[in-house]
């Protein structure tokens, strides 16, 4: 039979098992319920962090030359983020109001007229015979063609409308997520104890070699991919805007889009179409030369900037981003590099750990 000792100390262990069950149990219904309250804030936090972690190196910069001062130059700094980065953006959407509100309107008036096709167009490979016969009827009859494609275009309304209510949506956040960054920046110093603390906390004494990590990622992917593609969206629209494309601020947004997912190329080649079509021959090539500058500029830009600072391999940010960027949308950019290049940091430790253990010598 058991002794009373040996009954008291499995007894004092189950009391403790039990103890540490509630314990755990009550600490994961309260970081469950901080998630929940916290839910609709968690977009503007991590933009606000991205925002604050990407700009913190000029931030300290005008920090010094306003006399190490951090409250006024998170102010200043937060004034020269709104304008620089929201101004540009309500230009652009009020572009790409205007664009569909004429469009509605020469819908509307039946002044809309689109050109005849260029000649050979229907002796393109694979879509040159359909896109041949669909431009010809919009040519000859663009309101047989509305009429032909309403239900389609009826069905995408609800979606072209959400997009937009997403649009404005997305300004008014980083509207905020500028502020939020603003007070991030300017609370730097206790900010950046905590963060190391913490990697520290959950990487152990490779916490400060974590910390790095994540902010060099997250300042590559703003400048090697959202820097480099609001580059070509700026000389794209000069070129839509200089050969008079009809809804040159939807063509812009369209592009960055598509050059966020690095096929940039594809939306150019409709727009230089459209050019040789109704364009002379001379301002066509002209466009056409422009569009391949601007195409091909990220080859020499993104190698450059996207590889500044980083600590882990070009090709495990890009892919981390534009992965991140598929999964969870523009968020989803900067969260992919970071978890990406994270894990990529740990495989490499954990490999180098077993090459190391293995190299040990046995004990005879």
């Amino acid at each position: 039979m058991a002794s009373f000792s040996e009954i008291s100390h499995d007894k004092a262990y189950a009391s403790r098992v039990l103890d540490a069950f509630i314990n755990i149990g009550l600490t994961t219904l309260l970081v469950i319920s901080c998630l929940l309250v916290l839910k609709p804030f968690v977009p503007l936090l991590v933009w606000g962090i991205i925002i604050a972690i990407a700009s913190y190196p000029r931030f300290e910069k005008l920090k010094n030359l306003l006399g190490g001062r951090g409250g006024w130059t998170a102010v200043v700094w937060t004034v020269l983020l709104l304008l620089v980065m929201i101004v540009p953006i309500l230009l652009l959407a009020g572009g790409v109001v205007e664009s569909g509100q004429n469009l509605i309107a020469r819908i509307h008036d039946g002044t809309i007229s689109v050109p005849p096709p260029p000649a050979g167009i229907e002796t393109w490979p694979l879509v040159g015979a359909r896109l041949s016969r669909m431009w010809n009827a919009a040519s000859t009859d663009l309101t047989q063609l509305l009429i032909r494609f309403a239900p389609e275009i009826k069905a995408a309304i609800p979606g072209v409308l959400s997009a937009s209510a997403g649009v404005g949506l997305t300004v008014i956040q980083f509207f905020i997520a500028i502020l939020v960054s603003g007070a991030l920046l300017a609370n730097s110093v206790p900010i950046a104890k905590f963060t190391r603390a913490l990697c520290i906390r959950i990487f152990g004494e490779k916490g400060a070699e974590y910390q790095h990590l994540v902010g060099s990622t997250i300042r590559s992917v703003t400048f090697g991919i959202l820097g480099v593609a609001l580059i070509q969206s700026v000389f794209a629209t000069v070129g839509f805007l200089l050969v008079g494309i009809p809804g040159a601020g939807a063509w812009s947004v369209i592009f960055l889009m598509a050059a966020l997912l690095q096929v940039g190329m594809i939306v150019l080649i409709p727009a230089v179409i459209y050019i040789f079509a109704t364009a002379s021959t001379t301002k066509a090539i002209v466009f056409l030369v422009w569009c391949l500058f601007v195409g091909l500029m990220d080859n020499i830009l993104k190698p450059i900037l996207l590889g500044r600072g980083a600590v882990v391999p070009i090709l495990v940010v890009f892919l981390g981003a534009i992965g991140g960027f598929v999964a969870l949308g523009l968020i989803g950019l900067f969260v992919g590099a970071v978890v990406l290049s994270v894990g990529y940091k740990l495989v490499l430790a954990w490999i180098e750990g077993g090459a190391e253990q293995t190299l040990l010598p046995r004990p005879m």
